[in-house]
């Protein structure tokens, strides 16, 4: 359900208001992750990593309405009760990629799941747009496993009115004995801070810490 704002009663009128119609803004940050923790759960389980971090990310979306704010098809401002990644999907053969969405459930087993099944069904399926029907609540979440980048910006020319997370994440390295994975997440100033983008990293690696209670 997509919930709409009212902006003359939102808290955030002024920041929303300064940041898309007077200095147009959206930023980006990258740090890293250490999900030494997560890589040995995953394993020790047989379970996959990328759909992992993409029902982390997921999680952290839908906790935070700052990261379910948008406009829907109408234009209109608001929120959606709850969000489903849309992500990346490469095709080693020809050197291409597809979008592929997978429904979110806030069980991990049961998304992990639902990944699988789609992966099945899609894979092989190479274009833009692997699985068709993409619901409009789905946010964006790209992997860039060939480079242990310290940086990554997307410059989108646009009205930049873009208003939701896009997270991308880069190659995990081992350093002595940590891994540390790369994330990068875009975001638009008209609806989060930097305290916000300080929520995605924190509660990322509470959730990677915490990975016995959960995969």
């Amino acid at each position: 359900m997509f919930n709409s704002i009212v902006l003359d009663q939102w808290d955030r009128k002024p920041y929303f208001d300064h940041y898309l119609n007077q200095v147009r803004c959206t930023y980006s940050i990258t740090a890293n992750l250490d999900i030494t923790l997560l890589i040995n759960e995953l394993k020790l389980k047989g379970l996959k990593f990328y759909p992992a971090l993409i029902h982390m990310i997921s999680t952290v979306v839908n906790a935070h309405r700052e990261f379910r704010t948008c406009f829907d098809a109408e234009g209109r401002l608001g929120y959606w009760d709850e969000m489903s990644p849309s992500y990346t999907i490469f095709h080693e053969d020809n050197k291409s990629f597809s979008t592929i969405w997978t429904a979110f459930h806030e069980d991990f087993e049961t998304f992990h799941n639902r990944h699988l099944e789609d992966m099945k069904n899609y894979k092989d399926h190479k274009q833009f747009v692997a699985k068709p029907n993409e619901p409009p609540n789905t946010f964006p979440v790209s992997s860039i496993p060939w480079v242990n980048f310290t940086g990554f910006n997307l410059n989108i020319y646009n009205e930049g009115t873009y208003l939701l997370p896009i997270f991308t994440m880069g190659k995990y390295v081992q350093q002595n004995d940590k891994v540390y994975l790369p994330l990068s997440v875009q975001l638009h100033h008209a609806v989060c801070d930097g305290y916000h983008a300080g929520v995605v990293f924190n509660e990322l690696q509470s959730l990677a810490d915490r990975c016995q209670d959960w995969c």
